[in-house]
């Protein structure tokens, strides 16, 4: 049981995590790897480096300096989260609890193509098998995805769907195999319909009937996480208020998740208000 679980490890998330630690608290970090930011080769706008420096020394200077001080951080994929008296946070390897989370893994940057995600999007498009899976009682629906968040949001549905394709776009299959659970590796043209969507074309010129599709390519983003717990977003973007919490109670969001600018500067500062916020929210409930 950790005081504050933060999902993503760029600068957001370890500002937060740093704050924690020296009041006193405990902190565990997750994140799958180091995010767009690693890719960065120079950096020459951020306060106190005279030389350019590149992204990914940036982010392992910061994260030696939160370990430091005693924060746990760990390289795991976050595929869920939920709320059971303490936040709970599923990875692909186990489960944690926390008093309060914040969410911290940047914006979503999965976007495909295919021809009428977004026409459909609320129309037989979804990002969330835990919000819409109800409505697809005993329907056959589709997961768009090849990783472990498709499989994830796969065996959401497979309870209460009646049929589940994971469709894997051209990527290899995934090695979850269940008997309930098809899998379809063709490379999707198009998804059709009138009102809403019906159909999926294949580059093949192959259609199967559908009744929804659920978008789950690489890995879960800041959003995609809110949403199953019932978080405000708006246009990509976890709504939160002047000291950087969601409309979930203990629950906080921090960098590019949020409106705003997106910059290491704007990172640091909210990384900084949703660590000293987390930290009197833990301490009201231990009063």
């Amino acid at each position: 049981m950790f005081d504050v679980i933060i999902i993503g490890k760029g600068p957001a998330g370890i500002t937060a995590s740093i704050y924690i630690q020296r009041a006193g608290l405990n902190s565990l970090v997750i994140g799958k790897d180091l995010g767009a930011l690693a890719k960065t080769d120079k950096i020459e706008n951020y306060y106190g480096f005279k030389e350019p420096i590149s992204g990914k020394e940036l982010l392992e200077t910061g994260i030696k300096q939160a370990e430091n001080l005693g924060s746990k951080i760990i390289s795991e994929e976050v595929i869920s989260i939920g709320y059971e008296e303490n936040f709970i946070v599923k990875t692909t390897k186990r489960i944690y609890n926390s008093t309060s989370l914040i969410l911290a893994t940047g914006s979503n940057r999965n976007s495909s193509n295919i021809k009428g995600i977004k026409e459909f999007e609320g129309k037989g498009i979804s990002y969330c098998a835990v919000c819409d899976a109800f409505f697809y009682r005993g329907k056959d629906v589709a997961v768009l995805g090849s990783g472990d968040y498709a499989i994830s949001e796969a065996m959401e549905l497979a309870p209460i769907a009646k049929s589940v394709t994971i469709l894997t776009n051209g990527k290899k299959a995934p090695e979850y195999r269940s008997e309930n659970i098809k899998i379809n590796e063709n490379p999707v043209k198009e998804f059709i319909g009138n009102e809403k969507i019906d159909k999926i074309e294949f580059e093949n010129n192959d259609k199967i009937n559908i009744d929804g599709v659920f978008i789950a390519e690489g890995v879960a983003s800041s959003t995609d996480l809110a949403k199953k717990i019932g978080a405000e977003t708006k246009n990509n973007n976890i709504i939160v208020n002047e000291n950087q919490e969601t409309n979930i109670k203990g629950m906080y969001a921090c960098g590019d998740c949020t409106q705003g600018i997106k910059q290491i500067t704007k990172a640091v500062y909210e990384g900084t208000k949703a660590g000293l916020e987390a930290v009197k929210f833990v301490r009201s409930q231990t009063k």
